[in-house]
């Protein structure tokens, strides 16, 4: 079966700062061959970029959202060429 490799960037808003959504976010992106990185926005939301086959980023995507459904209000998601540039999942300052 072939699992393409995909990229998405996400936009989170809500009460998504300040309440361990990053940390969360990588603890739960080791657990699936994903890469790319999660950050915080000056203006409230927090933006990531996560990389993988298309199951894998499903996968920790549905999962993210389970763990922080009630802080997420609204989620911009746009589908992306994934650079394959990334070797992990981090967390930027």
């Amino acid at each position: 079966m072939n699992d393409p490799i995909v990229g998405y960037q996400l936009l989170f808003s809500g009460q998504v700062q300040g309440v361990g959504f990053r940390a969360t976010s990588k603890r739960l992106a080791d657990k699936y061959l994903v890469t790319g990185w999660v950050k915080n926005l000056p203006d409230g939301r927090v933006e990531m970029l996560v990389e993988g086959q298309k199951s894998q980023c499903a996968e920790f995507l549905q999962h993210l959202r389970e763990r922080l459904d009630d802080f997420i209000s609204d989620c911009e998601t746009t589908q992306r060429v994934s650079s394959k540039g990334f070797t992990a999942f981090d967390v930027r300052y």
